[in-house]
């Protein structure tokens, strides 16, 4: 699942050639939407939420859209031909005069009122990308479970938005903590939400992605899908193993010497 960086950048491109624009025409391809007509309603913003896309128009109304797994949002100019994936995928097509947005695989798609947009995402905690990252409220958020494992809670969009398995497993690593320790026994709880933030900062504004500063291939991760190779800090060989709730089991990876159980 695309983090909170890839989202952000995502959303930044949308707005750049959307925002301030008419709409020609839009086409929502899931049944609840599909007679929804924005034609001639403008753009106001693009902006990301965490992990979820927000389109606000200036009639008052706001198109949700979500990436889960699969989903991606791509730009083209009129006529030209489409990348994506084939037409039975898309979901979405947002068309002005000089941009065509088309949204493809999007696992959620739904219309609301600007004004009701917490009904869709008011349970999402402070985002890391947020300029007004609530910090505290953060904090205050992963504390509420002090024996929840930092590695669960760190991937629960209602303690704070953004981080996925990449950054779980790099903000891990580099502050030396087990991903399996719980959060009570954690000395600076606001150090390590201070490192995720400044990973994802750091990454927010280009398409590669790396936590180590090297972009070449093969290098950009100190832990991250990196199982049974050497730890670049201390030639232990890197783990990995599947935890989490019931059904919402996630990869994690660490190094067992910097990061002691």
């Amino acid at each position: 699942m695309p983090e909170g960086d890839t989202v952000y950048l995502a959303c930044k491109r949308l707005h750049q050639a959307l925002a301030g624009q008419k709409l020609a025409g839009a086409d929502f391809r899931v049944p609840q939407f599909a007679a929804a007509d924005l034609t001639g309603v403008s753009v106001l913003e693009v902006v990301s939420l965490g992990k979820h896309q927000l389109f606000r128009f200036d009639d008052g109304s706001t198109l949700h859209t979500h990436f889960k797994m699969e989903g991606s949002w791509h730009l083209y100019r009129p006529g030209a031909q489409r990348k994506g994936g084939p037409d039975h995928q898309i979901r979405a097509i947002l068309t002005t005069a000089d941009w065509e947005a088309v949204g493809y695989r999007l696992p959620v798609v739904e219309i609301v009122p600007t004004a009701r947009e917490g009904e869709v995402v008011g349970h999402i905690g402070p985002d890391l990308l947020d300029r007004a990252f609530d910090a505290d409220e953060a904090l205050r958020r992963i504390a509420k479970d002090p024996a929840r494992t930092i590695g669960e809670a760190l991937l629960d969009q209602r303690n704070l938005a953004g981080i996925g398995t990449v950054y779980r497993a790099e903000t891990l690593f580099l502050s030396g903590i087990h991903p399996r320790r719980p959060v009570g026994e954690i000395p600076d709880l606001a150090k390590v939400v201070d490192r995720a933030r400044r990973l994802l900062s750091a990454n927010k504004d280009r398409p590669e992605q790396t936590t180590t500063g090297d972009l070449r291939r093969g290098r950009q991760h100190w832990v991250f899908e990196r199982a049974r190779e050497s730890c670049r800090r201390c030639g232990t060989r890197i783990r990995e193993e599947s935890f989490g709730p019931l059904g919402q089991e996630r990869k994690s990876y660490w190094c067992p010497s910097c990061q002691p159980a």
